[in-house]
């Protein structure tokens, strides 16, 4: 069955514990984020999530959306809850108090997005998409355009979208055709068609802003030549009222694997009014804003369905009566011993919690560098965490929804035959996951990103807040009486990164499409790496936290302990195979010719 309980006792350990609160107050306007003010957030947002949106999430996977006429009508109670989510603040929890927001900081703030998104994968997307256009805006648009827009947005009574893809081109961006047509008054006629939406038309908001990627007349060709407009569903008096109807319109939904209460539109522009959003021909920069705020939330989609996933098999892996134990029976009171008793389960589990709490770890990590990047008095220290945010985000993109999906696979496994079946629920976390591997960027993209942006950029500057820390961490406790032990180990998973990273930057000068071809195994390195080494440090700080009186967490710090051993051992050797691949180079993935295929 579908069962979550927001893992609050976790996210208050990377918060407070291993990322530390003092890197937060340290920085100006979070001064009193303390836990005696961000774990009752988090306790609210929990309520939110299991209370209101847990329970509407079959119900919006049976009935989905529905669409008539240019118009979408989202599943029962999903208005309701929106309207309660709104009221409740979460809309403006981390929107800049200039725009009516609460100003809090961004690595809460991704704490209850991941709540939000294990509890109703579906419903997150709507508030989510608002989040990205608010960002869009923020930093690129025109005082007035934010004045009129801004604070709708942040309240939530007007909702965002993002608009990319057309029929013919995805990813390759500078084949788009839709047209945008100055006019005397300075706004301009977009026309064109766009596919695969989010959001772009539904129930729940007075109007949608619509972020529209459009070419002017005489524009450069190619991605040189784009630029972005904000559309609105409904045009905006000046006293800001909701005034007619733009020619923007719904002319369907997808009908798809999962996600199925999000509605998914294909968008008709007819010479829709729209105004510019920061400079002519570039869009794409400004764009940016929105996709890799939407990149590292959709990592956080993966981890919040891998921990439902997680919890699900858990809760179905201590119910499940089946065989005995190998060693003998644990529960001889009962027919038979739940399968929770056998090692293969374990193993599952196991693997399932560790990449669920070291993707949390590193997912608070980057949102405090976000933090910091954004709120810093000192250039230096911003311009480190600017740097270390570039290089991870397609990291925390592709990895933590890879692995979400794994876990809703493993989880599906578990379950066995009841898993393949609807009546459990567990079949619509592998459906729901799969599509945060595809969207905002393929994951064969961000891997691409990484190795052909992020790991040259600036001579290597962008890796140097990763692998400095890393290597000062190595040499600071590989002797440690109590980690020690799996200091070792780790430092040979670094060591293959260091090979695999120095290889490809050879190897990639001389043949471009050597780093292709390594890409993504090299992506898999870095994230099993980044994992380990927060696992260590998780380690480090159990150890003190049990030293130093907390024996009233014991298990919760035994465990740390537990996993992080098991990390060590049985996932990190994943990274000796991962430097074999890449190594390997391409020569056997492209010598077959195309016809062969």
């Amino acid at each position: 069955m579908q069962t979550y309980q927001a893992p609050l006792r976790d996210m208050r350990f990377v918060m407070h514990e291993l990322i530390g609160t003092e890197s937060l107050v340290a920085l100006p306007g979070c001064e009193e984020m303390t836990p005696d003010l961000t774990d009752p957030i988090l306790e609210e947002a929990a309520k939110l999530a299991q209370e209101v949106l847990l329970p509407l999430n079959v119900v919006g996977d049976i009935e989905g959306c529905v669409y008539e006429n240019g118009v979408v009508r989202t599943p029962t109670g999903f208005k309701e809850a929106y309207k309660a989510f709104c009221e409740g603040g979460w809309t403006s929890l981390a929107a800049s108090a200039e725009w009516g927001g609460q100003g809090l900081p961004e690595s809460l703030n991704k704490q209850v997005e991941e709540m939000l998104c294990a509890a109703n994968i579906s419903f997150s997307l709507y508030p989510g998409l608002t989040q990205g256009a608010y960002h869009a805006l923020r930093h690129h648009a025109s005082q007035e355009l934010k004045e009129i827009y801004l604070p709708p947005m942040v309240e939530g009574r007007w909702s965002g979208t993002m608009n990319l893809t057309e029929p013919h081109c995805g990813t390759d961006l500078g084949l788009l055709r839709t047209k945008a047509v100055p006019q005397e008054d300075g706004s301009y006629l977009i026309t064109g068609n766009k596919i695969f939406i989010s959001a772009g038309e539904h129930d729940l908001a007075e109007n949608i802003v619509h972020l529209v990627l459009a070419r002017m007349p005489d524009a450069p060709a190619g991605i040189k030549g784009i630029s972005l407009f904000l559309v609105p569903k409904f045009l905006v008096n000046p006293d800001g009222s909701l005034g007619p109807r733009n020619g923007a319109k719904a002319t369907g939904i997808e009908h798809k694997l999962g996600i199925k209460a999000s509605a998914t539109c294909q968008m008709s522009f007819d010479e829709a009014k729209g105004w510019l959003i920061g400079e002519p021909n570039k869009g794409m920069r400004a764009m940016f804003t929105m996709m890799n705020t939407e990149r590292l939330a959709v990592g956080v989609q993966g981890l919040g369905v891998g921990e439902a996933a997680y919890q699900s098999a858990v809760f179905y892996a201590k119910e499940r009566l089946q065989g005995r134990s190998l060693s003998g029976a644990k529960h001889p009171d009962k027919a038979a011993d739940p399968i929770i008793v056998h090692p293969d389960i374990r193993r599952s589990l196991m693997t399932m919690r560790a990449w669920n709490e070291g993707c949390r770890a590193l997912a608070g990590w980057v949102a405090r560098e976000i933090d910091i990047s954004e709120r810093s008095n000192d250039p230096e220290r911003r311009q480190s965490a600017e740097d270390f945010t570039a290089l991870m985000t397609p990291v925390v993109k592709a990895l933590l929804t890879d692995l979400g999906f794994e876990n809703a696979s493993q989880a599906v496994q578990i379950y066995g035959g009841h898993g393949y079946i609807r009546d459990h629920g567990v079949e619509q976390y592998l459906r729901d996951a799969r599509i945060a591997m595809i969207y905002e960027g393929t994951n064969g993209i961000q891997a691409l990103d990484l190795v052909g942006r992020k790991m040259g950029a600036h001579m290597g500057r962008f890796l140097r807040p990763f692998f400095h820390p890393v290597s000062e961490f190595i040499e600071a406790n590989k002797d440690d009486a109590q980690i020690g032990v799996l200091v070792g180990p780790f430092a040979k998973g670094f060591g293959a990164l260091q090979l695999a990273t120095g290889h490809i930057a050879q190897a990639g000068l001389k043949d471009p499409e050597e780093a292709g071809a390594a890409a993504t195994e090299y992506l898999r390195l870095f994230g099993i790496v980044a994992l380990g080494y927060l696992w260590l440090r998780a380690a480090k700080v159990a150890n003190a936290a049990l030293a130093n009186g907390g024996a009233s967490e014991a298990e919760f710090y035994k465990s740390k302990l537990a996993t992080a051993r098991f990390y060590i051992e049985r996932i990190l050797p994943q990274a000796a195979p991962l430097l074999a691949g890449i190594k390997a180079g391409k020569a056997a993935m492209m010598a077959m010719e195309e016809a062969a295929f």
